[in-house]
């Protein structure tokens, strides 16, 4: 099989793999297992056979729940304070000047988001960020599963009482597709993808089950066709029958394979508000080998394929994969923000949009500035 299609996905296979139950002794640096999450407590970094630890949750990340929760990874509750404090400040700022307008799953104004709360923390205030990120257990689960090299990145999500619950889905990358664009990729694809990303989440206040903790299918992330199965309502529906939740203690991290079906459950508290350091993080491999200024590029062969008549579509597709940067990440998500869908217009969307549209020479150059502008740190 080179490509998975809607047909390979098999409800009973799936639910076959969900029903599995995590052996307790494959988990033995783990201080207890509950709803077949592993719990660790941060200190076995300090304690355990660093390359035993880290193989260990290697596998459960790739090959059982899938899922794990490491308590105290934040210890410092005065630290969490201060960082939250500078989140809520953070936030008001940007509602007060408009920005935040574009997320991947919620309206504008129901919850609260910051895009690259990582590069905001760091330079807003350096000593709290120093030492919120001096955290062993959140490097060790990173390099566990991403090797080292890796590169951080976070996004604050705030959700309020009665904020909504999420659909199932995957994440980053595939997960951002739509299931046509997913069965474009090669299966084997599909099963690189979540070893790209990491998914982590910093809990910056108790999260009780009430407060709608990150809802959760362990064994979900082996089953192969998943990037097309979640959008089918099939799945979703099967999804909301078993999910689990694990209540969080603030400076408490959950982290889970990309691929693992999840979804941020309903805040029905009154008074809780829900506030979580998402993280996402990168494998380093995912680079290109050498810098190439695709803008100027683009700039250059716009004219020549607006009037290359004697090109089909066919080839004219060939130019822009070789000329146009394809994928919409990474981009600033303040300025570039995924309305409308999980990614932002990419460059060679653009320069395809252009070309269908016979746009001047000038038009497209602008859109070019633009989007440049849009993308700029």
């Amino acid at each position: 099989m080179s490509f998975y299609t809607a047909i390979d996905c098999d409800l009973d296979a799936f639910g076959a793999l969900v029903d599995q139950t995590l052996d307790a002794s494959t988990v033995p640096h783990a201080v207890a297992v509950e709803k077949n999450v592993p719990i660790y407590d941060a200190s076995v970094v300090a304690t355990a056979d660093r390359r035993a630890l880290l193989t260990e949750w290697a596998e459960v990340l790739g090959q059982t729940a899938g899922v794990l929760v490491i308590k105290g990874a934040v210890p410092d509750k005065g630290l969490l304070d201060h960082v939250s404090d500078l989140f809520d400040r953070i936030i008001a700022e940007e509602v007060a000047r408009g920005a935040g307008a574009g997320d991947h799953f919620a309206k504008a104004g129901s919850n609260a988001r910051i895009w690259n709360a990582l590069q905001k923390h760091c330079l807003a205030d350096p000593d709290s960020f120093a030492r919120y990120y001096a955290a062993p257990a959140i490097d060790a689960v990173c390099e566990a599963w991403l090797g080292p090299k890796y590169q951080m990145t976070a996004q604050v999500n705030l959700v309020r009482p009665g904020g909504a619950a999420q659909t199932a889905h995957r994440d980053y990358h595939l997960g951002f597709a739509t299931a046509d664009q997913a069965a474009a990729y090669p299966v084997h694809m599909h099963h690189l993808s979540p070893g790209l990303t990491l998914q982590g989440a910093v809990a910056h206040c108790d999260m009780p089950v009430e407060s709608g903790p990150t809802k959760l299918l362990p064994f979900s992330q082996t089953y192969g066709p998943g990037y097309l199965a979640y959008h089918q309502d099939a799945f979703r529906d099967f999804f909301e029958a078993r999910y689990v939740q694990m209540p969080l203690e603030a400076g408490d991290a959950l982290f889970f394979n990309p691929a693992t079906f999840h979804g941020a459950g309903d805040n029905v508290t009154e008074d809780v508000q829900r506030l979580a350091n998402l993280l996402q993080i990168s494998s380093g491999l995912g680079r290109a080998m050498e810098s190439v200024d695709r803008d100027a590029m683009c700039r250059a062969v716009y004219p020549a394929l607006l009037g290359a008549d004697d090109l089909d579509a066919a080839r004219m597709a060939a130019v822009i994969a070789a000329t146009a940067e394809g994928y919409a990440f990474p981009t600033n998500l303040d300025s570039d923000p995924p309305v409308g869908g999980l990614a932002p217009k990419s460059q060679a969307d653009l320069m395809r949009d252009a070309l269908e549209a016979r746009a001047t020479v000038p038009s497209f150059l602008a859109e070019l500035d633009a989007l440049a502008e849009r993308r700029a740190p």
